[in-house]
């Protein structure tokens, strides 16, 4: 195999011309080991329309050749021509000896297209063929991970770790720890998290670690590991908000409130982080830095619900209506996305004496808000301050109809039909 090994040197001294007319020759007058084993070889290193060549000349002499048929189906998978490869794959026969490997292929191809249940098919049908290849486990593994079937998954994945720790650069201890963290069951998740560390130290892993020992409610050991990752990876982004968290569960609100500075650092277009950096500075009594913080999550996100709503009541505990006026005003949020809006909007005009202003948002988010009943009560008031008895009787008796024993709606409602 001289002239194979010849252009794959020239290939790697970078002659690429003068590989190339080599190629031809082969091409053109190889016998047919010279050919196979520059297409494999060529695969390798990624030239997938020369390669690919080569065994379509091969097939010419070999049509049912079961292992030139996957060589050419990787090749068509490789260069993303899916079908063909499925139609290539198709054709081998179940009494070639490439049976199997053709089944795992067409499986990762039907899985890519979303077509679980043929994938479920051709794995079970690979599993009967050859029931030792751990390597259809996995891929068992993989695809019932991939549809949430969270059983199945964990006793094929057991299946693997019986002969193997990781397949395909993947560590088998930490697919079951994701999967039993996914499943709520934490502390078995924390076991096989440990396994999997033990074994690599990967900052996926970690992070997983951290993160569901924080849903454990093992706050300081949270803290541990996402430090240990801010440590080794600072460009970690997920990290910042869950330790926040973490040190905010242990009232460390100094450490938290770092940790968010920490983390806009290292992402400043982050919404989720100034928002919540604006809640810990609440918390520490910082409110002029709360207000700035909670401003910058929603310049980055104008149609931020949440820090739309926790800043209007910010300004509602300072007196600041004309500010709950602006900040609206400002908003990307439409009224029935959101219709607190409009009730903070009505909120905001009656304090500032304009009635029929809010008299106008109260109707509005009536629409939205009929079955809140703490919005029927502010609503049913501001309609007897503004001498609207007969609408607000209706809103009280609304209000009767849900809790008809509460006495002060049928004091309200007394005063109102006498």
């Amino acid at each position: 195999m001289d002239r194979v090994n010849k252009i794959i040197n020239m290939l790697e001294n970078g002659q690429h011309n003068e590989a190339l007319k080599e190629y031809n020759q082969v091409l053109k007058s190889g016998n047919h080991e010279e050919k196979f084993l520059l297409g494999e070889e060529l695969f390798q290193y990624g030239f997938l329309v020369e390669a690919k060549a080569l065994v379509e000349s091969l097939l010419e002499s070999y049509p049912e050749e079961g292992e030139l048929l996957v060589l050419l189906g990787e090749i068509l998978v490789e260069a993303g021509e899916e079908e063909e490869a499925i139609l290539v794959l198709e054709k081998i026969s179940e009494q070639d000896v490439n049976y199997g490997q053709s089944l795992l292929l067409l499986a990762d191809l039907y899985q890519i297209q979303g077509l679980f249940e043929v994938c479920e098919r051709k794995l079970l049908t690979a599993k009967e063929l050859l029931p030792d290849e751990v390597i259809i486990d996995f891929a068992l593994g993989e695809l019932y991970s991939e549809q949430g079937e969270i059983n199945k998954a964990m006793a094929a994945f057991e299946l693997v770790l019986k002969e193997e720790s990781e397949i395909a650069g993947v560590n088998i201890h930490g697919r079951m720890a994701d999967l039993l963290s996914a499943s709520g069951a934490f502390e078995e998740a924390l076991t096989y998290y440990g396994q999997a560390l033990d074994e690599k130290l990967e900052i996926n892993t970690l992070f997983g670690y951290a993160l569901t020992a924080l849903q454990a409610g093992y706050n300081r050991t949270a803290i541990e590991k996402f430090t240990e990752l801010k440590e080794l990876d600072p460009e970690y982004h997920s990290l910042y908000l869950h330790l926040a968290l973490s040190y905010e569960r242990e009232e460390e609100l100094e450490n938290s409130f770092q940790t968010i500075k920490e983390g806009i650092g290292q992402d400043e277009f982050n919404k989720e982080l100034f928002f919540y950096g604006g809640k810990i500075a609440l918390k520490l009594g910082r409110v002029d830095e709360a207000v700035q913080y909670i401003r910058e999550a929603l310049a980055l996100d104008p149609g931020f619900i949440d820090a739309a709503i926790t800043l209007n009541k910010l300004f509602f505990q300072q007196e600041r209506y004309e500010d709950v006026i602006e900040l609206i005003s400002q908003l990307d949020i439409t009224e029935d996305a959101e219709p607190q809006i409009l009730w903070d909007l009505a909120l905001a005009y009656d304090k500032l004496e304009e009635f029929s202003y809010a008299l106008d948002k109260y109707e509005s988010a009536y629409t939205f808000l009929k079955n809140n009943d703490a919005f029927l009560q502010d609503y049913g008031y501001f309609l007897i301050e503004e001498g609207k008895t007969a609408r607000a009787a209706e809103i009280f008796k609304q209000l009767l109809s849900t809790d008809p024993s509460n006495g002060e709606y049928m004091d309200v409602l007394e005063r109102l039909t006498n």
